[in-house]
């Protein structure tokens, strides 16, 4: 097991240290310092229709699951 410090910051972890891997390695991380974590709010199944999904986007003419990727992978 190995130990190095970093700072999250803005949803990043950011490393002190350089470390190589010959693969990817599963870590924990461990705040050690008080924080809130705010809790994120989650779809009210109740409140969702697909008709309404559907006719909100009946004008896009673009790829949503194009989207939804794109956004994802600027949020890693």
């Amino acid at each position: 097991m190995l130990s190095v410090k970093g700072t999250y910051k803005d949803g990043r972890v950011i490393i002190r240290e350089k470390i190589k891997t010959e693969k990817p390695v599963n870590v924990i991380v461990t705040f050690l310092e008080e924080v809130k974590a705010s809790v994120q709010e989650k779809l009210d199944l109740g409140k969702f229709s697909f008709k309404k999904a559907k006719k909100l986007l009946e004008s896009y003419k673009g790829s949503l699951s194009e989207v939804i990727i794109e956004e994802r992978r600027s949020a890693l």
